[in-house]
Protein backbone atom coordinates (compact mmCIF):
# COMPACT_ATOMS: atom_id res chain seq x y z
CA UNK A 1 0.00 0.00 0.00
CA UNK A 2 1.28 3.58 -0.98
CA UNK A 3 0.85 6.47 1.86
CA UNK A 4 -2.62 6.83 3.14
CA UNK A 5 -3.95 10.32 4.09
CA UNK A 6 -5.64 10.29 6.79
CA UNK A 7 -7.84 12.80 8.08
CA UNK A 8 -9.23 13.45 11.83
CA UNK A 9 -11.52 16.51 13.61
CA UNK A 10 -10.91 17.80 16.92
CA UNK A 11 -14.81 18.83 16.34
CA UNK A 12 -16.40 22.04 17.88
CA UNK A 13 -19.74 21.46 19.41
CA UNK A 14 -21.70 24.13 17.75
CA UNK A 15 -25.33 25.18 18.22
CA UNK A 16 -26.54 24.73 15.18
CA UNK A 17 -30.57 25.37 14.86
CA UNK A 18 -31.62 24.24 11.34
CA UNK A 19 -31.06 20.86 9.04
CA UNK A 20 -30.57 23.30 6.14
CA UNK A 21 -26.92 25.06 8.21
CA UNK A 22 -26.29 21.38 9.27
CA UNK A 23 -26.22 20.62 5.78
CA UNK A 24 -23.55 22.94 4.85
CA UNK A 25 -21.89 22.56 7.90
CA UNK A 26 -21.16 18.87 7.24
CA UNK A 27 -20.84 19.26 3.85
CA UNK A 28 -18.28 22.12 4.39
CA UNK A 29 -16.51 20.37 7.09
CA UNK A 30 -15.72 17.36 4.85
CA UNK A 31 -15.01 19.49 1.95
CA UNK A 32 -12.01 21.11 3.90
CA UNK A 33 -10.60 17.27 4.72
CA UNK A 34 -10.90 16.19 1.27
CA UNK A 35 -9.41 19.59 -0.25
CA UNK A 36 -6.55 18.34 1.84
CA UNK A 37 -6.12 15.11 0.14
CA UNK A 38 -7.96 12.80 2.81
CA UNK A 39 -8.66 9.09 1.89
CA UNK A 40 -10.15 8.47 5.16
CA UNK A 41 -12.34 10.80 7.57
CA UNK A 42 -13.40 10.41 10.90
CA UNK A 43 -14.80 12.40 12.99
CA UNK A 44 -15.85 12.00 17.39
CA UNK A 45 -18.00 10.28 19.38
CA UNK A 46 -21.73 11.52 19.57
CA UNK A 47 -20.68 14.00 17.03
CA UNK A 48 -24.19 13.05 15.83
CA UNK A 49 -25.97 14.37 19.05
CA UNK A 50 -25.23 17.96 17.46
CA UNK A 51 -27.99 17.42 15.58
CA UNK A 52 -30.08 18.20 19.13
CA UNK A 53 -29.56 21.63 18.07
CA UNK A 54 -32.65 21.60 15.88
CA UNK A 55 -34.91 20.69 18.76
CA UNK A 56 -36.88 23.22 20.42
CA UNK A 57 -35.21 25.17 23.66
CA UNK A 58 -36.75 23.03 26.19
CA UNK A 59 -36.28 19.47 24.54
CA UNK A 60 -32.40 19.90 23.92
CA UNK A 61 -31.50 21.09 27.34
CA UNK A 62 -32.82 17.74 28.59
CA UNK A 63 -30.50 14.82 29.23
CA UNK A 64 -32.80 11.95 28.25
CA UNK A 65 -34.96 14.20 25.92
CA UNK A 66 -32.12 15.05 23.47
CA UNK A 67 -31.47 11.75 22.48
CA UNK A 68 -35.05 10.98 22.11
CA UNK A 69 -35.54 13.77 19.98
CA UNK A 70 -32.92 13.47 17.41
CA UNK A 71 -34.50 10.10 16.28
CA UNK A 72 -36.33 11.20 13.49
CA UNK A 73 -33.66 13.15 12.64
CA UNK A 74 -31.02 10.26 11.90
CA UNK A 75 -32.21 9.04 8.79
CA UNK A 76 -31.55 11.70 7.09
CA UNK A 77 -28.58 12.16 8.89
CA UNK A 78 -27.46 8.79 7.62
CA UNK A 79 -28.10 9.57 4.49
CA UNK A 80 -25.99 12.60 4.07
CA UNK A 81 -22.81 10.97 5.34
CA UNK A 82 -23.23 8.12 2.22
CA UNK A 83 -23.55 11.01 -0.04
CA UNK A 84 -20.92 12.91 1.14
CA UNK A 85 -18.62 9.52 1.17
CA UNK A 86 -19.99 8.81 -2.30
CA UNK A 87 -19.58 12.35 -3.78
CA UNK A 88 -16.05 12.79 -2.39
CA UNK A 89 -15.03 8.87 -3.01
CA UNK A 90 -13.72 8.24 0.59
CA UNK A 91 -14.30 6.37 3.90
CA UNK A 92 -16.27 8.17 6.23
CA UNK A 93 -16.70 7.41 9.69
CA UNK A 94 -19.09 10.70 11.23
CA UNK A 95 -18.56 10.17 14.62
CA UNK A 96 -21.31 8.50 16.56
CA UNK A 97 -24.99 8.79 18.03
CA UNK A 98 -27.60 7.31 19.91
CA UNK A 99 -29.62 5.38 18.26
CA UNK A 100 -33.14 3.46 19.37
CA UNK A 101 -32.35 0.05 18.76
CA UNK A 102 -35.21 -2.80 17.46
CA UNK A 103 -35.53 -4.05 21.59
CA UNK A 104 -36.32 -0.45 22.53
CA UNK A 105 -32.96 0.29 24.09
CA UNK A 106 -30.33 3.00 22.83
CA UNK A 107 -26.95 2.37 21.41
CA UNK A 108 -23.75 4.51 21.18
CA UNK A 109 -23.54 3.36 16.98
CA UNK A 110 -20.73 4.27 14.82
CA UNK A 111 -21.86 3.76 10.95
CA UNK A 112 -19.30 3.58 8.15
CA UNK A 113 -19.79 4.33 5.16
CA UNK A 114 -17.41 3.95 1.88
CA UNK A 115 -17.43 4.97 -1.98
CA UNK A 116 -19.96 2.43 -2.35
CA UNK A 117 -21.89 3.60 0.35
CA UNK A 118 -22.95 1.92 3.78
CA UNK A 119 -19.97 -0.98 5.21
CA UNK A 120 -21.58 -1.25 8.36
CA UNK A 121 -21.69 -0.16 11.56
CA UNK A 122 -20.31 -0.29 15.32
CA UNK A 123 -21.46 -0.37 18.40
CA UNK A 124 -19.65 0.82 21.76
CA UNK A 125 -18.86 -2.65 23.60
CA UNK A 126 -18.56 -1.32 27.73
CA UNK A 127 -20.57 1.89 28.43
CA UNK A 128 -18.83 4.52 30.71
CA UNK A 129 -20.61 5.50 34.55
CA UNK A 130 -22.20 8.10 32.45
CA UNK A 131 -23.61 6.16 29.53
CA UNK A 132 -24.67 3.50 32.11
CA UNK A 133 -25.92 5.77 35.14
CA UNK A 134 -27.08 8.46 34.29
CA UNK A 135 -28.12 8.54 30.67
CA UNK A 136 -29.24 5.10 30.12
CA UNK A 137 -27.28 3.44 26.96
CA UNK A 138 -26.86 0.15 26.59
CA UNK A 139 -23.86 -1.60 25.72
CA UNK A 140 -23.83 -2.95 22.48
CA UNK A 141 -24.55 -6.78 21.40
CA UNK A 142 -22.91 -7.55 17.85
CA UNK A 143 -19.79 -7.83 19.25
CA UNK A 144 -16.55 -6.00 16.68
CA UNK A 145 -16.70 -6.31 13.24
CA UNK A 146 -13.59 -5.96 11.15
CA UNK A 147 -14.40 -3.95 8.01
CA UNK A 148 -13.35 -4.60 4.52
CA UNK A 149 -12.94 -1.29 2.84
CA UNK A 150 -11.05 0.09 -0.21
CA UNK A 151 -8.56 1.12 2.41
CA UNK A 152 -8.18 -2.07 3.83
CA UNK A 153 -9.72 -3.96 7.24
CA UNK A 154 -10.19 -1.32 9.58
CA UNK A 155 -11.88 -1.66 12.92
CA UNK A 156 -13.92 1.03 15.15
CA UNK A 157 -13.69 1.37 18.82
CA UNK A 158 -15.60 4.03 20.54
CA UNK A 159 -13.88 6.24 23.56
CA UNK A 160 -14.02 3.86 26.66
CA UNK A 161 -13.98 1.02 24.47
CA UNK A 162 -9.76 1.84 23.80
CA UNK A 163 -9.24 1.66 27.54
CA UNK A 164 -9.54 -2.32 27.62
CA UNK A 165 -6.97 -4.75 25.81
CA UNK A 166 -9.19 -7.73 24.86
CA UNK A 167 -11.29 -5.61 22.22
CA UNK A 168 -8.59 -4.26 20.41
CA UNK A 169 -6.48 -7.63 20.47
CA UNK A 170 -9.98 -8.92 19.15
CA UNK A 171 -10.09 -6.57 16.12
CA UNK A 172 -6.11 -7.47 15.44
CA UNK A 173 -6.87 -11.20 15.42
CA UNK A 174 -9.44 -10.30 12.91
CA UNK A 175 -6.56 -8.66 10.65
CA UNK A 176 -7.59 -4.82 11.46
CA UNK A 177 -4.17 -2.75 10.74
CA UNK A 178 -5.57 0.68 11.83
CA UNK A 179 -8.56 1.26 14.67
CA UNK A 180 -10.61 4.55 14.65
CA UNK A 181 -11.53 5.88 17.66
CA UNK A 182 -13.94 8.13 17.77
CA UNK A 183 -13.82 9.93 21.28
CA UNK A 184 -15.85 12.15 23.56
CA UNK A 185 -14.26 13.46 27.22
CA UNK A 186 -15.08 16.46 28.98
CA UNK A 187 -11.63 16.53 31.41
CA UNK A 188 -7.90 16.46 30.27
CA UNK A 189 -8.38 13.13 32.86
CA UNK A 190 -10.56 11.32 30.49
CA UNK A 191 -8.74 12.56 27.07
CA UNK A 192 -5.62 10.86 29.10
CA UNK A 193 -6.96 7.84 29.48
CA UNK A 194 -8.70 7.53 26.07
CA UNK A 195 -5.22 8.18 24.91
CA UNK A 196 -3.40 6.22 27.07
CA UNK A 197 -5.46 3.30 26.00
CA UNK A 198 -5.00 3.73 22.92
CA UNK A 199 -1.48 3.94 22.45
CA UNK A 200 -1.09 0.70 24.53
CA UNK A 201 -3.45 -0.76 21.84
CA UNK A 202 -1.14 0.35 19.13
CA UNK A 203 2.25 -1.23 21.22
CA UNK A 204 0.38 -4.29 22.35
CA UNK A 205 -1.16 -5.38 18.50
CA UNK A 206 1.54 -3.76 16.28
CA UNK A 207 -1.21 -1.62 14.61
CA UNK A 208 -2.32 2.08 14.19
CA UNK A 209 -5.01 3.93 16.24
CA UNK A 210 -6.09 7.18 14.83
CA UNK A 211 -8.49 9.18 17.56
CA UNK A 212 -10.74 12.00 16.88
CA UNK A 213 -12.08 13.79 20.31
CA UNK A 214 -14.59 16.35 20.44
CA UNK A 215 -13.51 19.87 21.54
CA UNK A 216 -15.35 23.63 23.26
CA UNK A 217 -17.93 23.86 25.23
CA UNK A 218 -21.77 23.99 24.65
CA UNK A 219 -23.31 25.12 27.44
CA UNK A 220 -26.90 24.32 25.13
CA UNK A 221 -25.95 20.54 25.51
CA UNK A 222 -26.30 18.65 28.82
CA UNK A 223 -24.59 15.80 27.35
CA UNK A 224 -22.02 17.87 25.18
CA UNK A 225 -21.23 20.95 27.35
CA UNK A 226 -17.90 20.45 28.17
CA UNK A 227 -15.08 18.93 25.80
CA UNK A 228 -11.16 18.51 25.82
CA UNK A 229 -9.13 16.18 23.81
CA UNK A 230 -6.46 16.07 20.61
CA UNK A 231 -6.99 14.26 17.46
CA UNK A 232 -3.94 12.04 17.07
CA UNK A 233 -2.44 9.06 15.37
CA UNK A 234 -1.05 6.58 17.34
CA UNK A 235 1.68 3.69 16.04
CA UNK A 236 3.80 1.29 18.14
CA UNK A 237 7.13 2.42 19.29
CA UNK A 238 9.88 1.14 17.03
CA UNK A 239 11.68 1.06 13.68
CA UNK A 240 11.00 3.86 11.18
CA UNK A 241 8.11 5.17 13.43
CA UNK A 242 8.25 8.14 16.28
CA UNK A 243 10.08 6.72 19.48
CA UNK A 244 7.00 8.58 21.36
CA UNK A 245 4.62 6.31 19.39
CA UNK A 246 3.02 10.02 18.90
CA UNK A 247 2.71 9.62 15.02
CA UNK A 248 0.91 12.74 14.58
CA UNK A 249 -1.12 14.69 17.23
CA UNK A 250 -3.41 18.15 17.67
CA UNK A 251 -1.28 21.32 19.16
CA UNK A 252 -4.15 21.87 21.91
CA UNK A 253 -6.42 19.83 23.69
CA UNK A 254 -8.80 22.94 23.11
CA UNK A 255 -10.02 24.72 19.97
CA UNK A 256 -11.79 27.76 18.85
CA UNK A 257 -13.50 26.11 15.67
CA UNK A 258 -13.42 22.43 14.29
CA UNK A 259 -9.94 21.60 13.28
CA UNK A 260 -8.58 18.96 11.57
CA UNK A 261 -5.61 16.96 11.89
CA UNK A 262 -4.06 15.38 8.15
CA UNK A 263 -1.52 12.91 8.47
CA UNK A 264 -0.35 10.62 5.61
CA UNK A 265 0.91 7.14 6.85
CA UNK A 266 2.06 3.93 5.39
CA UNK A 267 0.42 1.08 6.83
CA UNK A 268 2.70 -1.64 5.22
CA UNK A 269 5.81 0.47 7.48
CA UNK A 270 3.30 -0.55 10.75
CA UNK A 271 2.71 -4.34 9.09
CA UNK A 272 6.60 -4.53 8.75
CA UNK A 273 7.10 -4.59 12.49
CA UNK A 274 5.38 -7.90 13.23
CA UNK A 275 7.91 -9.51 11.87
CA UNK A 276 11.02 -7.17 11.45
CA UNK A 277 10.56 -4.86 14.83
CA UNK A 278 12.47 -4.47 18.05
CA UNK A 279 10.09 -6.70 19.52
CA UNK A 280 6.79 -9.23 18.86
CA UNK A 281 4.91 -8.01 21.11
CA UNK A 282 1.74 -9.56 19.07
CA UNK A 283 3.77 -13.02 18.63
CA UNK A 284 4.67 -12.86 22.19
CA UNK A 285 0.98 -12.27 23.37
CA UNK A 286 0.00 -15.76 24.24
CA UNK A 287 3.24 -16.23 26.67
CA UNK A 288 1.84 -14.05 29.41
CA UNK A 289 -1.07 -16.28 30.24
CA UNK A 290 0.94 -19.11 30.70
CA UNK A 291 2.46 -17.30 34.29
Amino acid sequence: MTALTLAACQYKIELIESWEDYVLHLTGLVHQAVERGAKLVLLPEYAGLVLAGQLDTHTRSDLHGSIAGIQPLIPAWVELCEELARTHEIVFQPGSAPILDSDGQYRNRAFLFGPDGLIGHQDKIIMTRFEREQWGIAAGLEGLTAFDTPLGKLGILICYDNEFPMLAHNLANQGVDLILSPSCTDTLAGAYRVRIGAQARALENQIAVLSSPTAGTAPWSPALDENRGRAALYVPSDYGLPPSGIYAESESDEVEESHWLITEIDLDTVRRLRTEGQVATRRDWPEQFGL
